[in-house]
């Protein structure tokens, strides 16, 4: 599911989240992906053919590897290793190999670029 907050919060510490720009509307294709690294975290940015746009874990639950490479066919990203299937709209893995649904984080677009919220755990 969307970034579990509420798990979060029984660690000791606070969520923070900042929106982070991630690239360029030009950069993304119709129904293509980018790949984002911020910090020791990677992502896939998603533009959909209705011309939306989505954000998920960029790795595959199935084998870390990262979706960069794979093909995105209508709302679904096929990892390019052993081809599990993910509806990157809803987080949920559609085909195996996989061992869970993808994270996803919150899109916006401003000003030509798409930003991604992303939610860090600070420790007390």
């Amino acid at each position: 599911s969307t970034f579990d907050c509420v798990e979060l919060k029984k660690l000791t510490g606070k969520i923070i989240s900042n929106w982070i720009r991630a690239c360029a509307l030009e950069e993304i294709e119709i129904e293509d992906l980018v790949r984002f690294d911020y910090g020791e975290r990677t992502f896939a940015i998603y533009r959909s053919p209705n011309d939306e746009f989505y954000c998920t874990d960029g790795l595959c639950t199935h084998e870390d590897v990262h979706l960069e490479n794979g093909l995105v066919i209508e709302h679904i990203i096929q990892c390019p290793m052993h081809n599990g299937q993910f509806e990157y709209r809803t987080e949920k893995a559609m085909h195996s190999p996989f061992c869970a649904d993808l994270f996803t984080n919150p899109v916006k677009v401003e000003r030509n670029y798409v930003f991604i919220k992303i939610y860090e755990f600070v420790k007390f």
